[in-house]
């Protein structure tokens, strides 16, 4: 991959260093950011307004040219263009695009495809208004040792964390965590557990993964296999055997050291995995798609790490399927998207023990993800879930949107119909600002490469 800056640039370094000071090393004081609350917190932050969104898009047989693309919308206000497409990038094909992350500099995109299992990692700092592709990986399966479905891509110091949601053997769900460098090259595979790991039984399933810094921890969750997230939605819920074929657990890691500590048993596979990052906050949270409930994990005075069923989202007897989630910057609200029924949920986390819903909304016929801005004041949603998962004919629709949030109710600022730009179906979001030196700086110095071989406990 081309750069045009060196490997170990200071930023990447300082955000090495800044895992240390996270975890307490070398005595400095302990810091956390995250950014639009979802990204890793080694990423640097935005706090005031982002400038562009970048959407990861599937391609659609017939509409456009077919492809998966990267689609930039300028969503500054003051801005010309304000919520008009800027630019749209085809990787070439359709390789089922999901998830994507940005590096540990934020001047990297990296996104994939659940089906290809192909990588696309994009410039978006040069012109972050016009992305480049400037890398593709095409031998993740056979580098990672037969892991297959990229889905998240979360930044550590120097490294992309990737989940895999399936493998090449029998295409279920046993898979595991693939580590790449920036560079974009394997480092190694980490699988998850398959058996009794702190008092639980591990499944191996895999989905999302977050890290909290302070407290050494990352968390998984799990999701199911090649076999039924390509299958048709209406034949697998129809197919008892399929419907068996779902993870049921979260798993706590020792992050520095890349090993299970705890498997929680969270029935119904467990999605998107978010951390508070307000001050003294260590809790995490997640949803449940099949049972709809809401899982808190947090440490009891004895330091041990438990589970909590805190909540029931909608009527679980509707299968609402509860998807993307987005928890507030203060720890004490979060947003649930629904994807049967189209609408966002806003919950009351202020007693994270007895959350409470108190805001709804239906945004579509279908919605997915949820992205909010730091503040809170900007709310971004898009619809598609699965190519063959998504709703058909008039509900298949395919946008993004966004509304102004002012703590009591959603007004809608602009939105985009993707399948009218002839773009496809929209899936994942990212932010980016036009001035990278705008970014608040990792509150670290750079101390030396040894720090990235401590953080990842590589030789």
């Amino acid at each position: 991959m081309t750069r045009t800056t060196p490997r170990f640039s200071a930023k990447t370094l300082a955000a090495a260093v800044s895992t240390l000071v996270a975890l307490g090393v070398a005595g400095l004081p302990a810091i956390s950011h995250a950014d639009e609350t979802s990204c890793s917190p080694f990423t640097p932050l935005i706090k005031g307004q982002e400038d562009f969104v970048y959407v990861w898009t599937l391609g659609v047989e017939g509409v456009g040219d077919g492809s998966d693309k990267l689609v930039t919308v300028d969503v500054n206000p003051k801005s010309k263009t304000y919520g008009k497409i800027i630019a749209s990038l085809s990787v070439g094909g359709r390789n089922e695009a999901h998830h994507v992350g940005l590096s540990d500099d934020r001047r990297y995109l990296w996104g994939g495809g659940l089906d290809s299992s192909k990588i696309f990692i994009f410039d978006v700092h040069s012109d972050p208004a016009k992305p480049k592709l400037v890398k593709t990986i095409n031998d993740f399966v056979e580098k990672s040792g037969g892991i297959v479905g990229p889905h998240t891509f979360y930044a550590a110091p120097g490294r992309m964390i990737i989940t895999g949601l399936s493998n090449n053997k029998d295409h279920g769900g046993v898979s595991a965590h693939v580590i790449y460098n920036n560079k974009g090259e394997f480092v190694k595979t980490v699988h998850v557990p398959t058996g009794q790991v702190g008092g639980g039984q591990g499944d191996g399933y895999n989905y999302d993964v977050a890290i909290n810094p302070k407290k050494n921890a990352m968390i998984s969750t799990s999701f199911t296999g090649w076999n039924n997230y390509m299958m048709d939605l209406g034949k697998m819920v129809k197919d008892p055997e399929a419907m068996k074929r779902f993870g049921n657990t979260t798993v706590m890691w020792d992050f520095k050291a890349m090993k299970p500590i705890k498997v929680f048993n969270t029935p119904g596979a467990p999605l998107e995995a978010r951390w508070s990052w307000a001050k003294g906050d260590n809790f995490a949270v997640t949803t449940t798609a099949l049972t709809s409930n809401i899982w808190l994990f947090e440490q009891d005075k004895k330091g041990e790490w438990q589970a909590h069923n805190v909540g029931t989202i909608g009527n679980p007897a509707d299968i609402p399927l509860p998807v993307d989630i987005s928890i507030g910057n203060d720890g004490k609200s979060f947003w649930i998207n629904t994807f049967m029924d189209g609408t966002t949920r806003y919950w009351d986390f202020s007693d994270r023990m007895h959350p409470k819903e108190v805001y709804k909304m239906k945004v579509g016929s279908q919605v997915n993800m949820v992205s909010q801005s730091y503040d809170g004041k900007r709310v971004y949603y898009t619809t598609s879930l699965l190519g063959n998962w998504d709703k058909k004919g008039k509900d298949d629709e395919q946008f993004l949107k966004m509304y102004h949030w002012d703590g009591k109710e959603l007004k809608l600022g602009f939105e985009i119909d993707f399948y009218k730009e002839k773009l496809g179906r929209a899936h994942h979001m990212k932010f980016q600002v036009r001035d990278m030196s705008r970014l608040q700086p990792l509150h670290a110095q750079a101390e030396g490469l040894d720090n990235l071989k401590m953080v990842m406990n590589e030789p």
